[in-house]
This record gives structure tokens, sequence and C-alpha cells, in this order.
């Protein structure tokens, strides 16, 4: 389950990616479509979250910031 963090309400505009950047800040950037380049990130708001290892951080359906702890399974490769 993910835990929510900070309620910020971010209403979505179509065609672009909503991350959560290295300074714990939330950002979007134009998604590349076919040949279209993509755009240089701009920074919505200011959360200033510290991430931890080992917990997925995104932006939910209601434009709030949650996370939730990452699963790790399967079998480790082998080294040749």
């Amino acid at each position: 389950m993910a835990e929510k963090l900070v309620k910020l309400g971010i209403k979505r505009q179509k065609g672009y990616l909503y991350y959560i950047d290295k300074k714990g800040d939330v950002s979007c950037a134009k998604m590349a479509r076919g040949k279209k380049k993509g755009g240089s990130p701009k920074k919505v708001a200011k959360c200033g979250i510290k991430k931890k290892k080992g917990y997925l951080y995104f932006v939910d359906k209601k434009g709030d910031v949650s996370c939730a702890k990452m699963k790790r399974g399967g079998t480790k490769k082998k080294k040749r």
C-alpha cells in the first residue's frame, strides 16, 4: 500500500510526465512522441522530500506525493 506524504492537488496536463526530482520536488517534462523530442523539465511544486532507500516516490491520481515500499523478488543473476 502507498503512503501519502504531501497533499498538493496538482492538476496534470496531457502529454507531460510528472515525477519527483533529485531535490525532492515535483517536476514535469513534455513526453517524447514519435520523432518529436521531449522538453526540458519545469518545477511544478516545492516539497523538499527526503528519499529513503528501497521506496518508490510518485505523484498519485489525486496529484499528491506518495511513496510505496519496492518489492524485490526473483533470483539473482549469476556472474559468468
